[in-house]
């Protein structure tokens, strides 16, 4: 991602990427005010570093007597962190993303100040916060990504390791956050800290899958049976879906098979089963998940892309 990027400002694509990010930030921070940081939550980041430092420096400085703002020292790690990836990666971080992250730095701070109550949780269950807080700031942080920019922060501690180590991304991102969770252990000393905190990383993680690729109810199926004609019969005139054929071969007996490819619903699925079972019970099926589906008849491939 350019730095710089090339895109006409002022379109409708410009505002609506903007919206999604001044939107997610918003979300975010709402998330980490209301749900995470009262309970000393630490989900990894830069904003988990934060609420370490925010708690340990209560009452230190006269002027900060709650402690150091959590988004002002989220903006403190994220703007060097940003430099830093810029010098050692390249340009690959693009305006949007440090849009984001300030955005969500001032949200945080700003309806910090906003409430009477200050760090009082909204909801005193820890469990139930971590579940309301995973949640909403994972749907900040996946309408941040739908706009193509990124949260910043402890992906690019990551990015950079990567590139001296060779270690897989996904994996450092991983480890990344999980020394930070250990931070908070180090910082509190309450073992159930890091236990509250991995449970909202992969409760946020899931959050972004979804609001990135939706909630999908379709089963992708792969169908070899001698009863093709009949099945493919079913696919596209009861169900009216479509299909392919894939050439196969039978590994043992050397025979060449028609294997059918669809996409079904899972209600569909039970309906194709149970027909095929009448038609052909020594028929091989595969059933498998899909996170996504782009295509005729499913999402459109453009609305993807151009929200």
């Amino acid at each position: 991602m350019a730095f710089l990027q090339k895109e006409k400002l002022f379109t409708v694509q410009w505002f609506k990427e903007y919206s999604f990010i001044t939107i997610g930030a918003f979300i975010l921070a709402v998330g980490f005010v209301y749900f995470i940081s009262p309970h000393k939550i630490v989900p990894g980041g830069v904003y988990g570093i934060a609420i370490v430092v925010h708690y340990l420096t209560e009452g230190v400085f006269s002027f900060w007597p709650e402690g150091i703002p959590i988004g002002l020292f989220g903006l403190i790690l994220n703007i060097p962190l940003t430099i830093a990836g810029i010098k050692i990666l390249g340009p690959r971080f693009g305006v949007k993303t440090v849009i984001g992250f300030v955005l969500s730095s001032v949200f945080m701070d700003l309806i910090t100040y906003m409430r009477a109550d200050g760090n009082a949780p909204l909801v005193e269950d820890v469990l139930l916060s971590c579940v309301f807080g995973g949640v909403l700031i994972g749907f900040g942080l996946g309408l941040i990504f739908k706009s193509r920019a990124t949260s910043g922060g402890s992906d690019i501690i990551a990015m950079i390791i990567a590139k001296y180590t060779g270690i897989q991304l996904g994996q450092l991102l991983i480890y990344v956050d999980s020394a930070i969770v250990l931070i908070g252990l180090a910082a509190f000393g309450e073992w159930q800290i890091p236990l509250y905190s991995w449970l909202v990383i992969y409760i946020t993680g899931r959050a972004i899958d979804i609001t990135i690729e939706g909630s999908n109810y379709n089963k992708a199926l792969f169908i070899i049976s001698d009863k093709h004609d009949e099945i493919k019969n079913k696919i596209l005139v009861d169900l009216e879906r479509g299909g392919t054929y894939l050439k196969g071969q039978g590994m043992f007996s050397g025979e060449e098979k028609e294997i059918i490819y669809t996409v079904v619903s899972r209600r569909e699925v039970i309906i194709l089963e149970q027909y095929i079972s009448q038609i052909d019970p020594n028929a091989f099926i595969t059933v498998m998940d899909t996170s996504e589906i782009l295509g005729e008849g499913f999402q459109n491939l453009k609305v993807k892309i151009d929200p």
